[in-house]
């Protein structure tokens, strides 16, 4: 289950390199709009910090998984969504700003939410509650060093040199999408060995569960009023989930591999399908992009 030192080193300077482009097809205005609009960030983050658990329990009893396995499941549906979601709106073409307000605001959450939640399902399934905790330092410094610093180093590149900041953004939506390429063969290459047993244990629940944060971000969006561009980064916020703190949490804090499966599994199966939402959104944005100008 260790990461491998393509992942662990280099998918961090690959995301920064990604987050600076990211930063440059982003203005100020476009943080306004979301905190004056909160909507957008209100219905995101109660989706992800209280539904997707909720779910997750649901899911464990509807699959009849073990125990561990359960436990594992809200585990992974209570972390937040990752960096690399933020490189999957804009392959999407979803709100970038309103995908990077909500991974900040939810992994900020998450340090209290996810022991919480951790605890409920030890309690609940194996009748034992462990005292968790995030290393809120770590956790704080990742956003501030891979999503905030490059993010406000690319809105500087495009504030001062827009010419280069239009061109640099094809580019960094090509270098993404091989970046998710190469390690979506990488994980399936560390688990190559496990990945039948891997997916006989945890696949059907683990996969219904992303599938299940996929729809529920696009219904709630739609529901709430928000825009394609927004139903669309609240989905894909609610579908691809920061793993390595799942893994983190079951393999160091809870010394578990058996709970790590769930995490091991949706930290694999979360790239392709949010390949699939990626292209979903661009034909949706496309199609709306010839109806109507765009908003």
């Amino acid at each position: 289950m260790e990461s491998s030192p393509l992942i662990s080193a280099g998918l961090p300077v690959a995301l920064f390199i990604i987050m600076i482009g990211i930063g440059m097809t982003l203005t100020v205005r476009d943080f306004r709009q979301v905190a004056v609009y909160p909507r957008g960030m209100v219905v995101g983050t109660i989706a992800q910090i209280l539904l997707m658990p909720l779910a997750a329990f649901a899911l464990a009893y509807l699959f009849g998984v073990s125990p561990a396995i359960a436990v594992g499941l809200v585990i992974i549906a209570a972390c937040p969504g990752g960096t690399t979601s933020n490189l999957f709106v804009l392959l999407a073409r979803g709100n970038i700003a309103l995908s990077i307000v909500l991974t900040v605001v939810a992994s900020l959450i998450t340090i209290i939410t996810l022991p919480l939640f951790a605890n409920m399902a030890l309690q609940h399934f194996m009748g034992t509650a462990e005292d968790i905790s995030l290393p809120v330092g770590k956790t704080i410094g990742m956003l501030v060093g891979i999503v905030l610093f490059p993010v406000a180093l690319g809105m500087i590149v495009r504030t001062r040199k827009p010419e280069l900041a239009r061109k640099a953004e094809s580019v960094v939506s090509i270098f993404g999408g091989v970046v998710l390429a190469v390690l979506i063969v990488a994980l399936l290459f560390g688990v190559r060995d496990q990945i039948g047993d891997l997916l006989k244990q945890a696949g059907p629940s683990t996969i219904m569960l992303n599938v299940v944060g996929i729809v529920l971000g696009l219904l709630a969006g739609r529901a709430a009023g928000l825009t394609q561009r927004e139903s669309l980064a609240v989905a894909v916020e609610l579908g691809v989930k920061n793993a390595t703190i799942g893994l983190m949490v079951t393999l160091t804090l809870l010394e578990s591999s058996a709970m790590s499966i769930p995490a091991a599994v949706y930290g694999v199966l979360m790239f392709p399908i949010g390949f699939l939402l990626a292209v979903y959104g661009r034909s949706i944005i496309r199609r709306t992009s010839v109806k109507a100008p765009s908003q």
